[in-house]
């Protein structure tokens, strides 16, 4: 299939979306259909057909299947793992209104869609992304109000759902918008589009816009490859195309139990992803989200030996990613081990909490132990 050839919004109506479709790619006992039917109420299936020609189909576990078929797992809401929640990052707390979310000070995140290529059985916006009337904004006007109101603001990040799953057309109106402010020096795109649906980087409008934003505003493009299985010839030249239009790629990778859970599978994702010119810059710990904490967080102990680990085996630039809890009070970097401890640094402090920034956190941890509490 020469997937770079294919019209990127008709394509999409060859995901497949329903236990039926699934179906046709694997099999199913009874008992499981019954409740994967019950899954895909709670947070629905949608992966293209572009992704699943990366699975191997011969390995029950494999690691690109897994973060893209639903499971029984995900009827879990409570287990050895700890409590869940459906707002991990306190999105709530923080909502401006018109998708905008203002925790940090200098940064404001729009959430722009709910849409997403994939659903990702990882995701940590679950409760919003593939169901429409959520935090996004149908009226981008009022977002670029908020942000012109605000001169500590001198980032945005687009966010969802996927940003690049809207029309060329919309994202223009949206960044040609934070174009005019002259407070906000770069934006981001929040994106896995890259790894999940590259053909979408193929649209030679789009890349005009992002070529033309570029000169006059710094963009960077976070993106989000998992394992090195995602980079492949097409992923590769997506990110080319990217890296061509003068954005910077930087990747956050999340540590997912059955996915990336060896430091040989993030040494190899952090090796591959700066051969494709794309910087490593986070790996989070997973979130403690509702239908997702108990198949997919590893021990923060066990985390960090994979880290440790995967670490000793990269070069300077390989070494750069830090890893990160994306706590509700802000962002956390996970420095390691003080025997029984766990030692923290809070990257970013809430609006309101100047005094946290840069603090240093110690907190004992049993060897379950997946979250802090602080």
């Amino acid at each position: 299939m020469d997937w770079a050839q294919l019209d990127w919004k008709q394509e999409l109506a060859n995901n497949v979306v329903t236990i039926d479709q699934l179906k046709e790619h694997a099999r199913l006992a009874p008992e499981e259909e019954a409740k994967l039917r019950e899954v895909a109420q709670l947070h629905p299936i949608n992966i293209p057909r572009y992704y699943l020609s990366l699975i191997d189909w011969s390995d029950p576990g494999d690691p690109i299947r897994r973060m893209c078929f639903p499971g029984a797992e995900e009827l879990v809401v409570a287990g050895a793992m700890g409590e869940t929640t459906a707002d991990p990052y306190g999105d709530d707390k923080h909502d401006k209104g018109n998708g905008v979310l203002h925790k940090y000070d200098y940064t404001a995140l729009v959430v722009v869609t709910e849409c997403c290529a994939m659903h990702c059985r990882h995701c940590f916006r679950r409760r919003i992304v593939g169901k429409p009337g959520g935090q996004a904004p149908r009226d981008f006007s009022g977002a670029l109000r908020y942000i012109a109101a605000h001169p500590e603001i001198n980032n945005v990040i687009l966010s969802g759902g996927d940003p690049l799953m809207l029309s060329t057309p919309a994202l223009r109106t949206m960044l040609e918008g934070l174009a005019e402010i002259g407070h906000v020096d770069f934006v981001r795109i929040g994106t896995r589009t890259p790894v999940t649906y590259p053909l979408r980087l193929f649209d030679e409008e789009l890349l005009g816009l992002l070529r033309a934003f570029n000169e006059r505003k710094a963009l960077y493009i976070p993106t989000h490859f998992n394992h090195a299985r995602e980079i492949t010839p097409l992923s590769t030249e997506a990110v080319r195309r990217l890296r061509l239009c003068g954005a910077t790629v930087n990747n956050q990778a999340v540590l997912l139990r059955g996915v990336n859970d060896t430091a040989q599978d993030i040494a190899a994702l952090m090796q591959g992803l700066l051969a494709i010119g794309v910087n490593p810059y986070y790996l989070y710990q997973c979130m403690p989200v509702s239908r997702v904490r108990h198949h997919f967080q590893i021990p923060l102990k066990k985390g960090v030996e994979i880290v440790d680990a995967a670490r000793a085996m990269l070069n300077g630039y390989g070494k750069r990613f830090k890893y990160i809890i994306g706590h509700d009070i802000g962002k956390l970097e996970i420095c390691g081990m003080a025997g029984n401890q766990i030692v923290l640094k809070q990257m970013h402090a809430r609006i309101g909490h100047p005094e946290q920034a840069s603090r240093i956190i110690m907190q004992e941890l049993d060897d379950n132990a997946g979250w802090v509490t602080v």
